[in-house]
């Protein structure tokens, strides 16, 4: 069997024990632009040099012609079929003789928490994951490219990385015996550097809830690793009231619906059901939705009574220029929830929601505080008029008789044994909630709150 069906064998194991597997982007490779100063690979004649003082290897996939190159430390060339170098004089080519040395760019640049450098090998369309879980989680399986060169930083500072499993120059390790061997040979010092521990462990997700992804202490570094193009700050989120959900590393626009769930929960299915069943849909095609289990905040906890420590995390994400569109589909969720809740496993949901779009557009325009400063005031003036007409009637109806009223202490006293005050069905909810089809929700947003009313058994909104 070659290495693409050992590969394709892996990969249909990793999926019948719930295991996700992330695979490592760059390369090292001396055909690749972008590992070039002027992201471009050496012309005929170029002068090449690598980093004096690093250790790197280099796959090279074809052949070139080079007048001069200078080494870097340690390192090794791993030449493709028909690849090589042969020795040609600059002048003959005029082009090189201008633009200085082809620069190998620094090979350690690469750090394992970069979550830009990696690919998750169940993505679809639609789909995301949020930061700290596009690196990879302790039960994932990691694997390396087959077919180029590479190499990791394992740090500085973020302790010892931990994986189910590692697949690297054709090799799976799930122990951590055999990665130790191979991270202190020398293929595997050219490959992984820095301060950092490489660890697996033959753990994987066996919960169809899910598993938490366990990158809590290392977000800082995830994150740090995500911003340093940007200078370490996250950009201004587009809109008012913005989203961060579990795991980000910056504020977003668009709506966290969150889930406790029962032991009949399955992740995968309750993902399946969002993905063909919402977000296939015509109006939701301008959304991206990340579906994972996260750790419960302890407020929101203390807040909701409920005694979980993990919930299901749904965020919705505006990518096109339309907007609400994040909204409507939270909306929908909790419909389907109220519908079918029970069957998923689900026992309650609750939503939130960002603020208008900052900028302009008919979405801000909606918003702005213009127009809603004028028809608020129209409003006040309404209700001031109404006001003054009802008591302009009720003395009316006084002078001629029609209408009385007495001070409190003027009141009949009740009658002994008459019951004070009403029957609230809203202060029974719990009563009424064991007749309902869907399980209770408590939802709210930032801009608008929804809760489920226990007289009606729907949805309803409150400005």
């Amino acid at each position: 069997m070659g290495a693409p069906g050992r590969v394709l064998l892996w990969l249909q194991l990793c999926a019948l024990t719930r295991a996700a597997y992330k695979f490592w982007v760059p390369n090292t490779d001396f055909d690749a632009a972008a590992n070039w100063s002027q992201n471009r690979t050496p012309c005929a004649g170029a002068t090449v040099e690598f980093p004096a003082d690093k250790m790197v290897s280099v796959l090279v996939r074809e052949g070139h012609s080079i007048s001069d190159m200078l080494l870097p430390l340690d390192g090794e060339f791993v030449l493709a079929s028909g690849a090589g170098f042969s020795a040609l004089d600059i002048g003959s080519h005029l082009d090189c003789s201008t633009g200085g040395p082809a620069l190998f760019r620094d090979p350690d640049r690469f750090c394992w928490h970069d979550p830009r450098l990696w690919r998750s090998g169940d993505a679809a369309h639609g789909l995301f994951s949020v930061d700290a879980e596009r690196v990879p989680c302790s039960h994932d399986d990691v694997i390396f490219p087959s077919d180029a060169s590479f190499r990791v930083g394992l740090g500085p500072g973020a302790g010892t990385v931990r994986v189910r499993s590692v697949r690297a120059l054709g090799q799976t390790f799930t122990s951590d015996e055999d990665l130790a061997d191979f991270l202190a040979s020398r293929a595997g010092r050219l490959r992984f550097h820095g301060p950092g521990a490489l660890s697996v462990g033959p753990e994987a997700c066996a919960d169809q809830s899910g598993c938490v992804c366990g990158h809590a202490e290392v977000q800082p570094w995830i994150c740090a690793a995500l911003l340093q193009p940007l200078g370490g700050r996250c950009p201004q989120a587009a809109c008012r009231d913005p989203l961060r959900p579990e795991g980000q590393c910056c504020d977003l626009c668009g709506a966290i619906v969150s889930l406790t769930h029962g032991p009949a929960f399955d992740l995968q299915r309750y993902r399946a059901r969002l993905l063909h069943a919402f977000l296939a849909l015509p109006q939701y095609q301008g959304l991206q939705m990340a579906v994972s289990k996260v750790p419960r905040q302890p407020r929101l906890r203390e807040a909701s009574g409920a005694k979980a420590d993990t919930e299901i995390q749904v965020v919705l994400v505006e990518t096109g220029p339309e907007t609400g569109g994040a909204g409507r589909l939270a909306r929908a969720l909790l419909a389907d929830i109220a519908e079918h809740g029970e069957a998923l496993g689900v026992l309650s949901a609750t939503a939130r929601e960002s603020g208008a779009p900052v900028g302009g557009g008919s979405a801000a325009g909606l918003n702005a505080p213009g127009p809603r400063a004028g028809l608020a005031g129209g409003l006040a003036a309404a209700l001031l008029l109404s006001l003054l007409a009802l008591l302009a009637g009720a003395l009316l109806l006084r002078r001629a008789g029609r209408l009385r009223w007495r001070r409190r202490d003027e009141a009949d006293p009740a009658p002994a044994g008459a019951p004070v005050g009403f029957h609230n069905p809203v202060f029974y909810a719990a009563d009424l909630a064991e007749a309902l089809p869907a399980p209770q929700l408590d939802v709210w947003s930032s801009s608008r709150s929804y809760f489920v009313n226990p007289l009606f058994g729907e949805a309803e909104a409150e400005a």
